[in-house]
């Protein structure tokens, strides 16, 4: 009997095509029908895997291995799109799409994506990662791997927190687009365009709001403005603003006056948070204090005067906030630990243990340590042969080291009790040419003024917000004459 024996088929090319031929005698054989038995009843089974496989995994690619194309092509919108190609055991034609350059704009993202897809939030809990949350979500490992192949939504979705939000908008396992909120003013948007993805950042839509208030000093100046309806970060923030004029431990008084305008941010019709004090007046002993917002070239803002002197001086007025003075600058005070006449050449703050006592200006470290009757003391030089002093601290400021440089407001330690002192207190002075200063009453060297090339600008910007204190301060006239009437 004659039979042509099979072709030997080409393993390491799967493109081979194999002939065969065999006689009547051979396909009738039981070994025959064993042997194709043995070839059908694997390739059954490994069509059926392929067939139940998940569509992700034949594209589950690593962002790492993709190589850049060198060219750039510009979209419609002007924003440079770069375009990724894959490695070639990547199945199908993708691509990564990434915007490059100023991709910040303003309102939603261009593409609706709320109507392409249900919505989906992801809140991260303690210990999740970004592929936890998609596999937990039954949502494509694959699709977040192109999106964090591209360099701005891994710049944002690199490090997520617990109680994070993130908002995706899928069908089935496939991303159709993703949303993150990076800050209150900005918005990063991932949406898909075919197989890729595109990134891009957006404004928020955020309203602002400009609010008025004025009130007058019935007890303290914290407890009258909480009255009149002001927030409490926005009081400690006109106070700093007025710091160095104004001693508001020492200096303010029943029927002192305030003026304050500032912002209100607002999203979606929700109150958010309080933004910039824009002008502020405070009217204590018959004088008044003015400062408004400006913004200088350099993009800084900065409070000056009606006439473009920084309302900002070289020194704090005083180092804490809202305590008291327990004992002022005396030459002829009788020490109360010692009992004898012991000039008392500086001012003693009265506080809680643990105050934070702040720099007074700009200036540098030059003794930390334990000094005599002082007890745990910084000194700071400033300059212009001027130094201040900090005693009786709890504990130092880790930052204030011998030696290092602190900038004005910069927190240096701690409000104690150590060396001789009878109760928590600051004890603070002033020295300039060695010679000690009363701190409530030396004149503190002005800073920079409005330079007077912007001074005409600065005018302009102001003129309505003067109009403002001006409404307010005629409000408040009014209700007190009318308050004086009554009694």
């Amino acid at each position: 009997m004659s039979s042509k024996q099979p072709a030997m088929r080409d393993y390491k090319n799967p493109a081979t095509t194999v002939t065969k031929t065999v006689g009547s005698t051979l396909l009738s054989t039981g070994r025959f029908r064993w042997l194709l038995a043995g070839i059908i009843v694997p390739v059954a089974i490994l069509s059926l895997v392929l067939l139940i496989k998940s569509p992700d995994s034949t594209n589950d690619i690593d962002p790492a291995e993709a190589l850049a194309v060198d060219s750039q092509e510009p979209s419609p919108s002007g924003i440079s799109i770069k375009t990724v190609s894959l490695p070639n055991k990547a199945v199908g034609n993708t691509r990564f799409i990434e915007t490059r350059g100023s991709t910040s704009k303003q309102g939603t993202p261009t593409k609706q994506i709320e109507d392409d897809g249900t919505k989906l939030v992801l809140k991260v809990r303690s210990g999740d990662s970004l592929d936890q949350l998609f596999r937990r979500n039954k949502l494509s490992i694959n699709d977040l791997h192109k999106i964090t192949g591209l360099s701005l939504a891994k710049q944002h979705l690199r490090v997520i927190r617990p109680g994070d939000m993130i908002e995706v908008w899928h069908k089935g396992a496939s991303i159709v687009a993703l949303h993150r909120e990076i800050d209150l003013y900005e918005s990063l948007a991932v949406t898909r365009v075919d197989d890729a993805f595109i990134a891009e950042t957006y404004k928020n839509s955020i309203e602002t709001r400009i609010v008025e208030k004025s009130g007058t000093i019935k007890d303290s100046l914290f407890l009258s403005a909480s009255d009149a309806g002001i927030p409490n970060n926005v009081i400690m923030n006109m106070t700093g603003m007025f710091a160095w004029d104004v001693d508001f431990i020492l200096d303010v008084r029943s029927g002192d006056q305030f003026v304050v305008v500032y912002e209100e941010l607002w999203r979606d019709g929700k109150y958010i948070k309080n933004g910039d004090i824009l002008a502020a007046e405070f009217a204590t002993q018959g004088k008044s204090h003015r400062a408004f917002i400006y913004e200088g070239p350099d993009g800084k803002e900065s409070y000056y005067t009606a006439d473009g002197r920084s309302v900002r001086k070289a020194f704090l007025r005083a180092p804490l906030a809202f305590s008291r003075v327990s004992s002022n600058f005396n030459p002829n005070r009788r020490h109360p630990v010692l009992n004898t006449l012991r000039a008392h050449k500086g001012v003693d703050y009265a506080a809680s243990r643990g105050t934070p006592i702040k720099a007074a200006g700009d200036g540098k470290v030059i003794f930390r340590g334990t000094k005599g009757g002082y007890g745990n003391t910084i000194i700071l030089s400033h300059g212009g042969n001027i130094s201040t002093l900090y005693a009786h601290m709890q504990k130092f400021d880790k930052k204030a080291k011998n030696g290092s440089r602190v900038t004005q407001g910069q927190v240096i330690g701690y409000v104690g009790t150590t060396g001789l002192s009878t109760g928590p207190h600051l004890h603070y002075e002033y020295r300039k040419n060695g010679a000690h200063q009363n701190p409530r009453t030396v004149d503190l060297p002005q800073a920079k003024p409005l330079d007077p090339a912007f001074k005409a600008d600065f005018e302009r910007s102001i003129a309505g917000l003067t109009l403002r204190l001006n409404s307010q301060r005629q409000l408040l006239a009014s209700l007190s004459e009318k308050a004086e009437q009554l009694q």
